[in-house]
């Protein structure tokens, strides 16, 4: 059950991360999918290394740390995935 609910996540994230970041992103809906998890684990060890502690309520701060994580994931990972892909259409 985890894992469906990092894949969840990580879509959510990834959408929101996209539709942040100016331009279009070429990266496939699995791409967005696994940046939006590698944005919100970036997020969470950002969040441990300041010392955000766990609320009783919604973790405002450690949410928009993920996300944060994910919009500088997508805005790197984005061009990079577009320079593979010219790379093999060229060959």
């Amino acid at each position: 059950m985890n894992w469906l609910w990092a894949i969840i996540v990580g879509l959510v994230l990834g959408v929101i991360a996209r539709a942040i970041i100016p331009g279009k992103q070429a990266i496939p809906l699995w791409l967005t999918v696994i940046f939006g998890i590698l944005g919100a684990l970036l997020g969470n060890a950002v969040a441990g290394w300041i010392g955000v502690a766990h609320t009783s309520g919604i973790d405002w701060i450690r949410h928009l740390l993920q996300l944060a994580g994910a919009v500088v994931i997508v805005a790197l990972g984005s061009p990079l995935w577009a320079s593979v892909r010219g790379g093999r259409r060229a060959a």
